[in-house]
């Protein structure tokens, strides 16, 4: 579905402290912008926020940093982290294929990616952000044994995933075709998820751990 045009919002994002409009100016300071030395951990393509924001909630003692390209998206993410009084959670409006600028050498402990375009297309595959390509990118500012939580609907793109990982040194530690029959009880659903669960789709997921050196 095509989102409709809001301008209002990047003024409104460019107002907001909770918003890093040059996130390259905190390449290597990420722990001085939320002031402790917390574990920072990563959503790529937090959408409306529901997801970073309770995961914020429930683990005080995380730093959150969520990027996601659309202005008319981040605005509701950022109306929840206000609504919320959340001080360990900043937002980023930038395209994810830029991601490794803004981040330095061990600066990030976990990276969520929830339900990505899954890019069936062959030719199109590069763009999953579960690829080796990306995987590669997020090795330069992963911690040695940082995680990659992911979840998809799209079982091509699980089963592809898997060997991505594998490829490019994680080792999957954790992995389930039905997550919500799985008894894992460390998931917060998001708002896409509780959606086509309702329409009985399987939630697929699993956890890879970057090899230490």
């Amino acid at each position: 579905m095509r989102l409709r045009k809001k301008w209002w919002a990047r003024p409104e994002l460019e107002q907001s402290p909770v918003v890093a409009i040059n996130p390259k100016e905190n390449k290597g300071r990420w722990k001085e912008v939320f002031g402790n030395g917390n574990d920072i951990y990563l959503e790529l393509g937090c959408g409306r926020g529901g997801f970073i924001s309770a995961r914020a909630e429930q683990e005080k003692d995380k730093n959150f940093i969520g990027i996601d390209l659309k202005d008319e998206v981040l605005i509701y993410a950022l109306e929840k982290v206000m609504k919320q009084e959340l001080t360990n959670v900043r937002l980023i409006p930038m395209n994810i294929s830029w991601v490794a600028d803004i981040f330095d050498k061990d600066e990030i402990s976990r990276i969520f990616i929830n339900f990505c375009n899954p890019w069936p297309k062959l030719r199109h595959n590069k763009r999953r952000l579960t690829h080796s390509r990306f995987l590669e990118l997020y090795k330069q500012f992963l911690k040695p044994g940082a995680e990659i939580w992911f979840k998809t609907d799209d079982k091509g793109l699980f089963e592809d995933s898997q060997e991505y990982f594998r490829e490019s040194g994680f080792d999957v530690q954790y992995l389930t075709y039905d997550l919500h029959k799985s008894g894992f009880d460390r998931n917060i659903v998001t708002e896409y998820e509780a959606k086509f669960t309702s329409l009985g789709m399987n939630t697929m997921f699993l956890i890879a751990k970057l090899k230490s050196n």
